[in-house]
């Protein structure tokens, strides 16, 4: 079995339907400090880094990369949700699919959650991820065998863990949850 430690990203500077790719507020940097310091108490040697291509992602990525004196190799898979729609009609959109289910969805979003499952089981050592709300949520989906879009809340910064064994994959613990919605 492989140790897996997906890490939502921390606050945003804007939300989800103001900036196709914001990067952190200063309460988010703050976040991604958190979250080093947290996984730097369990993590084995040789860690893997990886992250979503978006900036948020990345700069949650960075306190823990500079700690550990290595790269974060970024993989398009943990890539937040694309919304089929303009920027501005985002969140309307983010709305609906979160009350949705998985057998409500067309192929392109079931596509994006093969990749997403691909993507943790090619992985060949323990590895820390740094992703998105939506990008926790289908993997949580996928452990459970759940129809439900939203299986839990991540906050920002959060540390939610996955065991990976071939195609077996299971949830460990889940992270801190929030307490208040996402942008």
């Amino acid at each position: 079995m492989n140790s897996l430690w997906l890490v939502r990203h921390g606050e945003a500077a804007a939300s989800w339907g103001e900036h196709a790719d914001p990067g952190l507020s200063d309460s988010g940097h703050q976040q991604a400090e958190a979250a080093a310091e947290a996984l730097l108490a369990c993590l084995p040697e040789g860690v893997e880094l990886v992250s979503s291509p978006k900036a948020r992602a990345l700069e949650t990525a960075a306190p823990l990369a500079s700690r550990l004196e290595r790269g974060v190799q970024v993989v398009d898979a943990f890539r937040e949700i694309d919304a089929p729609v303009p920027l501005a009609d985002r969140q309307t959109w983010l709305r609906g699919f979160m009350k949705q289910t998985w057998d409500q969805q067309g192929d392109p979003l079931w596509q994006w959650r093969s990749d997403i499952i691909a993507a943790l089981q090619d992985l060949n050592a323990p590895t820390v991820i740094f992703t998105h709300f939506l990008v926790i949520n289908t993997v949580v989906a996928h452990c459970r065998r759940a129809q439900e879009t939203v299986q839990c809340w991540p906050d920002n910064g959060s540390i939610h863990h996955f065991e990976c064994g071939g195609t077996e994959l299971s949830v460990v613990r889940l992270g801190q949850e929030m307490s208040t919605v996402v942008n």
